[in-house]
């Protein structure tokens, strides 16, 4: 359990307070019922059960003051609910390398049939776009939960050259956040973001933002929004795929990563074979940076098991809660029933 307002939690010391002004209460009571010839024969008829009720109804209502004074201190915990409204992007790459063979039929086929599963297995309150990549990146289908719409999106899947999991990562974004003004063009083609094999490019260009966003957000903080990235290859053009990376984390979106294929691929071109190699780390740290997870599945039903993880990962969140109100209430139901328990027994309140 944390607090909010951890510098409110001095006020519990008032509760030794009470306790100590509870026991010289009783204290007091005690040497004024000295004046009984026989205090024990006395105790004897009152019986045990007399005692438990004669504190019941302070500790009650001592726990009750204790669960409020908690509640001022604004205390949260994790907790597994029910995801909110949530918006997906499926990413897809569709390089040319996507129809290798070492996955039958070909590693687009199995991507189509294993990403019609995942959308058929969605909760109704996901709303899912789905982004191509390849040398450049699309929105193939924006937000939404027609899953007849999602399924012919997933059929007008088509192959082309290169690889620029970078744009594919940007797109997302934008397609995430339509009226956040993100200007995919300028972070494309800038010579400062976009540098074939950099990894490290820097994001600004003459002290300026290539782009004008929201002021940056603990990563994974948005718990509605996240990314699906599905990559066979590595990079080959386009913008740095780390940094594009960051971008999202600043925005607390999510990047799941899943590396699709074996490590070492064949593909033809007429009478060559071309051994197309997976880049794992590259999909590795897109996860970490985002505070996502990487996945790796070598096959159609490897990749249906992730989907299927995602899925009951989205149905169900494990999130930070603030609990002040159910303790408030605990606290005020404690109260209540400490003071009913000492009207009935005693007619007095406490």
């Amino acid at each position: 359990m944390k607090f909010l307002w951890p510098q409110l939690l001095w006020l519990l010391l008032v509760l030794p307070l009470l306790v100590g002004a509870y026991v010289w209460l009783l204290q007091r009571r005690k040497r004024a019922a000295l004046r009984y010839a026989n205090v024990a024969l006395v105790k004897a008829a009152m019986g045990r059960g007399h005692q438990i009720r004669r504190h019941l109804p302070p500790v009650l209502w001592l726990l009750g003051l204790s669960a409020v004074l908690l509640a001022v201190a604004r205390p949260t915990a994790t907790l597994t609910l029910p995801s909110q409204q949530l918006r997906l992007i499926l990413a897809i790459d569709v390089s040319l390398s996507m129809r290798a063979i070492d996955v039958e039929p070909n590693r687009l086929h199995a991507a189509q049939v294993a990403a019609k599963a995942f959308i058929q297995d969605l909760p109704k309150d996901v709303r899912l776009g789905i982004v191509q990549f390849a040398g450049t990146a699309s929105v193939v289908q924006t937000l939404s939960n027609n899953k007849e719409d999602l399924l012919a999106a997933i059929d007008r899947l088509q192959l082309q050259r290169a690889t620029a999991t970078g744009s594919g990562i940007l797109v997302s974004l934008a397609a995430l956040f339509p009226d956040a003004g993100i200007d995919i063009e300028s972070l494309v083609f800038s010579s400062s973001f976009s540098r074939f094999g950099s990894r490290s490019a820097p994001i600004e260009q003459s002290g300026k933002p290539l782009a004008q966003g929201p002021q940056a957000v603990q990563p994974a903080s948005n718990q509605s929004a996240a990314i699906i990235l599905l990559s066979d290859g590595r990079r080959t053009m386009g913008p740095d795929p780390l940094m594009a990376a960051k971008m999202a984390a600043d925005r607390g979106v999510r990047v799941f990563t899943v590396g699709f294929g074996t490590h070492n691929g064949e593909t033809g071109f007429g009478s060559w074979s071309i051994y197309m190699r997976l880049d794992e780390e590259t999909l590795k740290s897109i996860a970490d940076i985002t505070r996502a997870e990487y996945f790796h599945a070598g096959s159609e039903t490897e990749l249906r098991k992730i989907y299927e993880r995602l899925t009951a990962k989205f149905e169900l969140e494990r999130r930070d809660t603030e609990i002040g109100a159910l303790l408030a209430a605990v606290g005020a139901l404690l109260s209540l029933v400490g003071a009913a328990l000492s009207l009935l027994w005693f007619n007095r309140l406490v």
